[in-house]
């Protein structure tokens, strides 16, 4: 039988002593974490393991002995080790030895209890798979997987032997908290053997960040209690609120803060790492909102924009009178109905009237309303592009109202062509079964249908005329928004940490690992190096991208065309809790 054997790098120079880690008898597998040195007295060593194990929740025992008989210059030692498998009694009990004056290993694993004949122990194979204790400590295997243990004897749950691993040293980082500065009654060799590693910087960050937290989380609880006022519940303020981005995008990131600053620890490696993605998306934010609130405030930007901004209004209702001159007579050749044509026409050319002079009672002010938006940069970029997207909607609005008009109309003619039709057909619409049945209409019905049917069929090429110019602007002004909302959700959803952690520490994603062969010679045992192998940047977008609060898409292309023939109102970037039409 072929037993493999995980043994850390940081240990192959370690001295000789004893091999402390976890035996997984389901897949023939030692996972050593530890080398104990001498002096020890193995109670001490029984007492530890059963500490670690206890904090753990991992099966700790001796598997076996380490001879570095390039350190050892006598042979009395590994005969002294060989002896101590009847203290430590485990099988299999491994004996893993680096011969002196060369690079070869010897590794065997002694069965004492199953021998075929008297003081012959059985031996099996060994294959000795090197790993970075480190890196696997703190990276974390894709998809994760749950290792628990059973208290009847170390029994393992379902799952792969890469798993187990991962797990068994993650969840033994208690062993890993003592080194060699340590006065301890046991001396042990890991991947922090040179001692534990630290800083003055984040110590004094982790003591800071108790306080701050539960600071910054009684601010966030009264700024969520203030904004669940009964005040901002009375009509039209829900309405209003729900339909401006600016309000959801400030909810959005008040759950977020919430989230980052509450003191409740993180249950999982996933919850923490959301936590740290939501982190630097705000930090971003706030930083690309205060390099735009210096670009802003530094020349007289706001003032040329606020003087800008009245000629380009009044050139683009300049703009629009024209088109409406032009839909007035014949465009493009096509004959029109002149009286519908006049009617509709006057009528929106009235609504530019009216905006204009709003727009133009609203000139003095403009220049301050574009301070306090800049202003509010410093709370984020995100914030500010929401609000520049509703001061799109709000320019806009007579656009708006355009194809509100046009698509009422269009959609209004459409259904009645349909509704005339099914009469000329012996049809009727069910609206209690939702289908179409037979009906016998008579000769007044028949008459009173075909006069109504000529008549919205020589109108509805008007109409549509006047739809499809007015949906057309109105989907212009959509794509801007859809293109604004865009990047906020990026901003908003884009796991940053993890793609920085995938950029400069790329084992702490890991999606598998790789074995390279180190020796491979007749009569030596096989010793492999396991690679961790990163996770896809696709994959780390995937699997840790924020939930967005809905600024994206809703309609498949199908029903946007569907819905674009018959002239029901579409709005492609709707917030998510609004109902659908």
């Amino acid at each position: 039988m072929v037993l493999k054997a995980f043994f850390p790098t940081c240990c192959a120079s370690a001295d000789s002593g004893l091999l402390v880690g976890r035996w997984v008898p389901e897949q023939s597998s030692a996972i050593v974490l530890a080398v104990v040195h001498f002096p020890f007295i193995p109670i001490q060593v029984k007492e530890l393991l059963a500490q670690v194990q206890q904090a753990s929740q991992v099966g700790m025992a001796v598997l076996g002995t380490w001879c570095h008989r390039q350190q050892e210059p006598e042979e009395s030692l590994g005969h002294f080790l060989e002896g101590l498998g009847t203290i430590f009694s485990h099988e299999p009990w491994l004996q893993l030895c680096r011969e002196r004056g060369s690079k070869f290993w010897s590794c065997k694993a002694i069965h004492r209890q199953v021998s075929s004949a008297p003081d012959v122990p059985n031996e099996d194979q060994v294959m000795l798979i090197f790993y970075d204790q480190r890196k696997v400590l703190l990276s974390q295997l894709h998809p994760p997987t749950v290792v628990s243990d059973h208290q009847d004897g170390d029994a393992m749950a379902s799952t792969g032997g890469l798993a187990v691993v991962f797990d068994t040293v993650a969840r033994s980082e208690v062993l890993f908290c003592s080194d060699q500065y340590d006065e301890g009654p046991v001396r042990l060799s890991h991947w922090q053997s040179e001692g534990v590693e630290a800083s003055v910087l984040v110590e004094l960050a982790k003591r800071a960040s108790g306080p701050v937290c539960l600071l910054l989380a009684c601010l966030l609880s009264l700024i969520s209690a203030a904004s669940g006022c009964r005040l901002w519940k009375l009509w039209p303020l829900p309405f209003i609120r729900s339909k401006l981005s600016t309000c959801e995008q400030l909810r959005h990131r008040l759950d977020h803060l919430t989230l980052v600053f509450s003191t409740q620890k993180a249950q999982s490696p996933a919850q923490l790492m959301r936590k740290a993605n939501m982190l630097v998306s705000v930090l971003l934010d706030v930083a690309l909102g205060l390099i735009l609130l210096s670009w802003l405030h530094s020349s007289n930007r706001i003032g040329q924009l606020a003087d800008a901004l009245i000629p380009v209004a009044d050139h683009v209702a300049e703009e629009l009178q024209h088109l409406l001159q032009w839909l007035m007579g014949a465009p493009a050749g096509l004959k029109m109905n002149r009286a519908l044509d006049q009617v509709l026409g006057r009528f929106f050319l009235y609504h530019i009237h009216l905006w204009i002079s709003y727009i133009h009672l609203m000139s003095p002010f403009i220049e301050r309303i574009l301070w306090h938006v800049g202003l509010s940069a410093c709370l984020g970029l995100t914030v500010a592009l929401s609000i520049l997207s509703d001061i799109i909607a709000l320019l806009t609005f007579h656009i708006y109202c355009f194809y509100v008009y046009g698509a009422r109309l269009y959609c209004l003619k459409i259904y009645g062509l349909s509704s005339l039709w099914r009469l000329f057909r012996g049809k009727k619409w069910n609206v209690l079964r939702q289908r179409v049945d037979s009906c016998s209409y008579n000769l007044d019905q028949l008459f009173i249908g075909t006069l109504l049917f000529t008549i919205l069929v020589f109108l509805l090429p008007t109409t549509a005329l006047y739809y499809l110019v007015f949906t057309l602007l109105r989907l212009l002004v959509v794509t801007v928004q859809g293109l604004i909302h865009l990047l906020v959700d990026l901003v908003n959803t884009l796991p940053l940490y993890s793609l920085g952690l995938r950029l400069c520490r790329p084992y702490r994603l890991a999606a598998g690992v790789k074995f390279r062969v180190l020796e491979h010679e007749v009569g030596r045992p096989l010793r492999l190096l396991m690679q961790i192998n990163p996770l896809p940047y696709s994959r780390v977008v995937h699997t840790y991208r924020l939930p967005s609060y809905g600024c994206h898409p809703k309609h498949s292309w199908g029903s946007l065309c569907r819905k674009l023939f018959f002239g029901e109102l579409i709005y492609p970037w709707r917030q998510g809790g609004d109902k659908q039409d």
